[in-house]
C-alpha cells in the first residue's frame, strides 16, 4: 500500500557472528541515519493542519538502513520548505519530472522509472524502510531518474516547486480514512487538487487509483468539478488500469480479496486566467 504514513523506525536488526560487538546504542537525541533523511524536516516553521498521514513505528533493515546512510546525500531531499527547487538541477536534465505521493515500499515506483528512464519520478513518502527500499532498487537498477523526498507533500507542493513545474501527479492507494469523522483526512479534495493545479503545466495527467469504492467515487467527484482538471474518458468514469501502472503485490492481494480497483485519470486544461491558482502564485 503507498499510503503516506510517518515512521519513526526502529533500530536495523541483523545476524551478528561470533566475536563481532554489538551495535553502539545511540545517544539520546542523537539522528537514527546521521547523513540521511530527518525525523521532522520542516520542524514548526509551518502552521499545524489536519494532515493526510498518520504516524506508525516500522522497521528497518540493515540493507534500507546502509542504503539511507550512503545514497540519501546523492537521491534523497529533506522537504523543508526552505528554498524554491530548481528540478533540473535536481536530475541533472530538463527532463519532465512526475511527482508521485506515497510510494511504500517502491516497487512500482521503481518499475515505472526503468520503463520510461525519460521522465523523472519524485517520489514522496515518510516511511522510512520504502525511503531506504526505493533508494536500494533506483541503485542496483541504475535508475537514475529517481529522486526520494521525505517530509510533508502539501510543503512541497506549496513553498518549493514552481508554477507548472510538474508534468503529471500519481496518487496510488493513498489511505482511505474509511470512518466518516476522518474523511476531511484524506488527500484528494478541492483544496488539494487546487494546489496541485498551480504547479502542473497544462496537459499534465493527474493519476489516481484506489482499492476503497467510497474513496474512488468522492475522487471522481471532486475531480469532475474542479474548473482545472478534465476528465480522460469520454464517458466521464473510471479508467482501465493503464499498462504502464504495474499490479503491486497490494493490489494482487486487494483483488483476491474481492476489492474493485479503480483508476482516474484526469489532464490538467490549458489555463489563460488565475483559476485553480493559489493567490500569489503566476506563471
Amino acid at each position: 500500500m503507498s499510503d503516506s504514513v510517518m515512521s519513526t523506525p526502529e533500530a536495523p536488526h541483523a545476524e551478528r557472528t561470533a566475536g563481532e560487538p554489538a551495535p553502539r546504542t545511540r545517544a539520546k537525541g542523537e539522528p537514527r541515519f546521521p547523513d540521511g533523511p530527518k525525523a521532522d524536516p520542516a520542524g514548526s516553521h509551518f502552521e499545524r493542519r489536519i494532515r493526510s498521514f498518520q504516524p506508525r513505528r516500522s522497521r528497518v533493515t540493515a540493507g534500507q538502513a546502509d542504503a539511507l546512510q550512503r545514497l540519501w546525500p546523492v537521491w534523497g531531499l529533506d522537504i523543508d520548505g526552505s528554498r524554491r527547487l530548481d528540478l533540473a538541477e535536481l536530475f541533472g536534465n530538463g527532463r519532465p519530472v512526475v511527482l508521485e505521493i506515497g510510494f511504500g515500499m517502491g516497487e512500482a515506483t521503481a518499475e515505472m522509472a526503468a520503463a520510461d528512464p525519460d521522465t523523472n519520478i519524485l517520489a514522496v513518502d515518510v516511511h522510512t524502510p520504502g525511503q531506504g527500499h526505493l533508494l536500494h532498487l533506483a541503485e542496483e537498477r541504475g535508475l537514475a531518474n529517481v529522486r526520494v523526498a521525505n517530509g510533508d507533500a502539501i510543503i512541497l507542493l506549496r513553498e518549493m516547486l514552481a508554477p507548472d513545474a510538474l508534468s503529471g501527479l500519481r496518487v496510488f492507494f493513498p489511505d482511505p480514512w474509511p470512518k466518516k469523522r476522518h474523511h476531511k483526512r484524506r488527500l484528494i479534495q478541492p483544496e488539494f487538487l487546487t494546489l496541485a493545479a498551480s504547479r502542473l503545466a497544462p496537459g499534465a495527467i493527474v493519476h489516481c487509483a484506489t482499492d476503497w469504492e467510497p474513496y474512488a467515487e468522492q475522487m471522481l467527484e471532486v475531480l469532475t468539478a474542479h474548473p482545472a482538471f478534465g476528465n480522460t474518458r469520454e464517458d466521464g468514469g473510471f479508467a482501465p488500469r493503464p499498462a504502464f501502472r504495474p499490479l503491486t503485490r497490494f493490489e494482487r492481494q486487494g483483488l483476491d480479496k474481492g476489492h474493485v480497483v479503480n483508476d482516474l485519470l484526469f489532464r490538467r486544461v490549458p489555463h489563460d486566467d488565475r483559476a485553480g491558482r493559489p493567490d500569489g502564485d503566476t506563471v
